[in-house]
């Protein structure tokens, strides 16, 4: 009985244990985002070196009028996801923005990366964001609820879907 009792009473001292673990997995990652840094499943060496502007970037999906697969585009960060830096923006030449997802959830962003230069590696696509899926990244962002609010129609974008980040500037 006496083992039983301890058996039970380690058991609940690991559960909690993993729980408590489970709570600091909320919110973003820390860190400085400083250059050199990277996340997700990394960045070629050549990837710096050959990566394009978003302006070339919203040429080429225009141009070509679907998906642009491996490319790496290089650009200044603008948001982060406050939530849990699994989105972020990126500015754009005609002051707008494009928004980036991480492949497959896999990996989150510090908020540091907030005004540094990336060099992102993976897909590029032209989508219509629905309304819903404006607000709800909104929300994460802890814009204003005037602000929220305000998002009506859908709304065409760039989005890129990122294999990984590097820290460049």
């Amino acid at each position: 009985m006496k083992f039983k009792v301890i058996l039970f009473a380690a058991a609940l001292g690991f559960s909690t244990l993993a729980f408590a673990q489970e709570s600091k997995k909320f919110g973003p990652p820390a860190g400085n985002a400083v250059v050199g840094d990277t996340y997700g499943g990394g960045i070629a060496s050549n990837a710096e070196s050959k990566a394009i502007s978003v302006d070339k970037l919203s040429k080429k999906l225009k141009k070509e009028n679907k998906k642009v697969e491996n490319v790496a585009v290089k650009g200044k960060v603008t948001d982060v996801c406050e939530k849990k830096g699994c989105w972020l923006t990126i500015q754009t030449e005609d002051n707008t923005q494009f928004f980036v997802k991480m492949k497959d959830y896999a990996f989150f962003v510090p908020t540091a990366l907030k005004g540094k230069t990336v060099v992102l590696d993976g897909t590029a696509e032209r989508k219509v964001t629905s309304v819903d899926e404006q607000k709800h990244y909104a929300e994460d962002a802890k814009k204003p609820q005037a602000e929220i609010d305000a998002i009506t129609t859908p709304k065409e974008e760039i989005r890129f879907v990122a294999n990984g980040i590097k820290v460049v500037n």
